[in-house]
């Protein structure tokens, strides 16, 4: 099994990490243009299992003995696959509100409230269950990132003030505000589901008995996002946030093309969580976890710069953003300090 071994390749795993999650949700907006968010979730699904399983036979079998995929997985404990599994169910509940919040509201505001809010309360979280780190620095660092998420809100509601209908315009941020808060809330306990089941000490002969690696732990993880797939996007179907309910009959009209966008889309986020993974057992889970959601700051300046989404908005919404990102970029920096 491959592991990482030193903090700095910890920091670097973890920001791969940040550009992987913070960069998935181009793949909605692409094919948002001609197919639904509800239909293009079920491919982004199949991405995210698709490379835990390709990870596990190849990174995590490396070497052999007992640290491997499939050896590991065999021993491991109920409990410990229980958690894992709730992991995946808790943040495909969350993923989803993330992706109805994007369908609405665009990346720039749905990543920098939902994913933000879950990035401080997620350190919270996993410095509870693993204390690793200088939590004076950690703290400061999350203290930070909450100014700069609400210097995102300012921003995007300034923007919406000053639309032609902004009465619509403003019922739509609404709506996606409140579904990035509930996306916060449920995206900051997934991560401490799944670090609890593992076993970080990568150097010893053979894992603790009933412990997972991290790469068996993501697999177990993502079997929890397939199956509650099952039961969360059937009702996003039936109850939209926008738009007319649909059925899975509409995801077998798709071709080719926009269903490979949607494993892509999984693809990129499968590789950033399972790097992060590996990376949680040097830097620690809160450390791992609060820098690969800088994602926040990814995902802005792809709304902002490529995906124009705040296009027309008055000077002071472009300077609450240009100071959203000076914090964040400080805030993860005090952050990559509090571990070393």
């Amino acid at each position: 099994m491959y592991y990482c071994n030193n903090y700095a390749l910890a920091v670097a795993f973890c920001v791969v990490t940040m550009f992987c999650w913070g960069s998935w949700g181009n793949t909605q907006k692409l094919a948002g243009k001609t197919w639904r968010y509800e239909l293009f979730y079920w491919d982004y699904v199949l991405g995210v299992v698709l490379f835990a399983i390709i990870s596990g036979l190849t990174a995590g079998s490396f070497g052999g003995g007992e640290w491997s995929f499939l050896t590991n997985l065999s021993q491991a404990s109920p409990a410990n696959i229980g958690s894992a599994l709730l992991g995946g169910v808790v943040f495909n509940a969350a993923n989803i509100l993330l992706a109805a919040a994007i369908s609405i509201a665009g990346m720039s505001v749905a990543f920098p409230v939902g994913i933000g809010l879950a990035l401080v309360l997620g350190v919270v979280v996993n410095y509870i269950i693993a204390p690793k780190g200088n939590p004076v620095l950690l703290f400061g660092g999350v203290a930070l990132i909450v100014v700069a998420i609400l210097c995102n809100a300012f921003a995007y509601k300034l923007k919406a003030d000053a639309s032609a209908d902004s009465s619509s315009q403003n019922k739509g941020i609404g709506k996606g505000i409140v579904l990035s808060i509930i996306c916060g809330v449920l995206m900051a306990f997934f991560y401490g589901f799944v670090a609890r089941t593992m076993d970080m000490n990568f150097e010893a002969a053979a894992p603790e008995a009933g412990k997972m690696t991290p790469y068996s732990a993501f697999f177990i993880f993502t079997l929890g996002i397939f199956a509650s797939n099952f039961i969360f996007n059937a009702i996003a179907m039936r109850f939209p946030v926008s738009g007319e309910p649909i059925t899975e009959k509409e995801y077998f009209k798709g071709g080719f093309p926009i269903h490979l966008v949607g494993i892509l889309g999984g693809l990129i986020w499968g590789l950033g969580n399972g790097i992060n993974l590996v990376a949680a057992g040097k830097a620690g889970p809160a450390i791992s976890y609060g820098l690969g959601q800088g994602a926040t700051l990814v995902s802005a300046l792809w709304g902002i710069l490529i995906w124009r989404e705040f296009k027309g908005a008055p000077k002071k919404a472009n300077v609450l953003n240009f100071a959203m990102f000076i914090l964040f970029l400080i805030g993860l920096g005090v952050i990559i300090k509090a571990g070393m």
